[in-house]
């Protein structure tokens, strides 16, 4: 039962392993954007997205815990 276990580790390890050498790389357009400067209005808009959504998030679960607490038994 070890043995088997074991190859199964072995074989995920094989085939994410070109993966995970590939991620190392620099992406071409992340370079682009780093040299330019606008890898800052990226990550940016990206935070803003975010922030958006936990905000939302938020929001509703107030909305929700508020219906239920109202809502008769």
């Amino acid at each position: 039962m070890a043995a088997l276990l074991k190859s199964k580790y072995l074989l995920t390890l094989a085939l994410f392993l070109p993966f995970i050498s590939r991620a190392q790389d620099a992406a071409p357009m992340a370079e682009t954007f780093r040299s330019n400067g606008k890898i800052y209005v990226v990550v940016l808009v990206i935070c803003t997205i975010f922030a958006g959504i936990i905000l939302f998030l938020v929001n509703l679960e107030r909305k929700i815990k508020k219906l239920e607490k109202n809502q008769p038994k």
